[in-house]
């Protein structure tokens, strides 16, 4: 039995190169966007972009995108064709080199904290359908449909760059309204998603697994694992405050710890922790909402909503639900029955 691996991470929130902020810098300009429009907030100067080793925190990009899709509304599928395997560097070298459209994809989930996704993908096989799924949790609504277009344009862009002849895309789901112009959606993924859809996820015959990558080289693989692990385990290192904050949230057996709580823990004072996680452009709700969201899609699978609401520290299951629909935009109910699970 063919199995993919669960990603590395479920969550947004990672160090990451400067090639995704400075490809959206450029695909504004294109549009007539200047560059300080584009980078207010982001504390990103042009010496930033101009160099290809930078790394910055994935709220510096978030404000990027931010600029960008207030300016360009529905424009996320475009600037999500310009992500190419290559834009991804040693992981999208990773990818071109790898044996099999599987090999490919079990690259990508092992090493998602390389790339630039906000929305924490996930691959399933569900009999001959492989089944990609996006999760854009706790996401702040402005950005929540331009990310989710963005992140799953650039997958398809990727995927036909990797496998000679067509993509066999069976379906497009996305949990947004429709825009009034459908056609590059349909450009890029061959099908007329259905909107309002209440998840986000592309279906695919599981046959383009099995693929052979024409660039295969076993030695090219090899070279840019190791150099991925490297990167990784240097990116993994230093988390900064906020995966701090995740990291102790992620250990709560009920997620009871309040700010000061987890302020002691970390050896900071509330205000100090505030403030920091202010500077990182996020806040303790954020993280807390990110990590219970994340928490809830795995807990579905085996329990009640009452159960999940319980053991996410939710005072009753309506308040629960109340959070799932702003986290996924369904209930946990029909998020459960969607993917199979119990949620009953």
């Amino acid at each position: 039995m063919r199995t993919l691996p669960e990603p590395v991470v479920r969550h947004w929130d990672f160090p990451r190169g400067i090639a995704s902020a400075a490809l959206l810098v450029r695909f504004g300009a294109a549009h007539g966007l200047g560059r300080d429009v584009l980078l207010d907030g982001s504390d990103l100067t042009a010496d930033h972009l101009a160099d290809p080793v930078a790394e910055i925190g994935a709220c510096q990009e978030l404000a990027v995108v931010r600029n960008l899709a207030a300016r360009l509304p529905h424009s996320g599928i475009a600037a999500g064709r310009h992500y190419h395997a290559t834009t991804f560097g040693v992981l999208g070298h990773a990818f071109l080199s790898a044996a099999t459209m599987q090999d490919a994809l079990g690259m990508a989930l092992r090493y998602l904290d390389l790339s630039f996704s906000f929305t924490a993908p996930t691959a399933e096989l569900a009999g001959d359908r492989l089944v990609i799924t996006l999760h854009p949790g706790a996401l702040p609504d402005d950005v929540r449909p331009f990310l989710v277009e963005r992140d799953l344009a650039a997958i398809h862009t990727v995927i036909g760059e990797l496998v000679p002849g067509e993509v066999p895309v069976l379906s497009v789901d996305l949990a947004h309204a429709a825009p009034a112009d459908t056609r590059p959606h349909e450009e890029v993924f061959g099908v007329r998603p259905r909107f309002a859809a209440g998840l986000d996820r592309s279906v695919v015959d599981a046959s383009v697994l099995a693929r052979a990558l024409p660039l295969a080289s076993p030695e090219a693989t090899a070279l840019c694992e190791r150099q991925c692990e490297d990167l990784a385990a240097r990116r993994r290192r230093r988390p900064g405050v906020a995966g701090e904050v995740r990291r102790v949230l992620e250990l709560s057996a009920r997620f009871e710890e309040s700010m000061p709580v987890v302020a002691r823990a970390l050896g900071l004072s509330p205000r100090t922790l505030r403030r920091r996680l202010t500077e990182a452009g996020t806040s303790y709700q954020a993280l807390l909402d990110e990590v219970r969201a994340e928490r809830a899609a795995v807990l579905l699978s085996g329990a009640s909503v009452e159960q999940v609401a319980a053991q996410l520290g939710f005072a009753e299951a309506a308040s629960f639900i109340h959070a799932f629909r702003r986290w996924y935009g369904t209930t946990p109910s029909n998020y459960a029955r969607t993917r199979g699970t119990s949620g009953g």
